[in-house]
């Protein structure tokens, strides 16, 4: 069973950064994607970053510039390093894990930027 844990929310002024990070266990061998989705209240979830296991990314319009997706393989996990974070950018961040058509998610992290 593939579990993901995230870790790095919380609170902080605009212009800011925070790292999040997802330690993903029960991990099986395979192309897999693994990503960083956000949802702010009354929003649909949406993509923020995602990185293939071959290296390849893909960024939302919106943090491009300012978001860089990162992974350690060895490690089995994922980050997201957010600088210039703007008060848009609140939201619970959710990581992703894909692998053969399945679809994982994390239980969500707070993001809370202040103005």
């Amino acid at each position: 069973q593939v579990q993901l844990v995230e870790s790095g929310g919380g609170l902080v002024q605009a212009g800011g950064s925070l790292r999040l990070s997802c330690a993903a266990s029960g991990i099986i061998a395979g192309i897999n994607t693994m990503g960083w989705y956000r949802q702010a209240p009354g929003k649909q979830r949406e993509l923020v970053a995602s990185l293939t296991s071959g290296g390849s990314t893909n960024y939302a319009s919106s943090v491009k510039g300012r978001f860089t997706i990162s992974r350690d393989n060895a490690k089995n996990t994922v980050y997201l390093q957010m600088n210039s974070l703007k008060p848009e950018d609140t939201a619970v961040y959710y990581c992703n894990y894909q692998i053969w058509g399945r679809v994982y998610w994390g239980q969500g992290t707070q993001v809370t930027v202040s103005s």
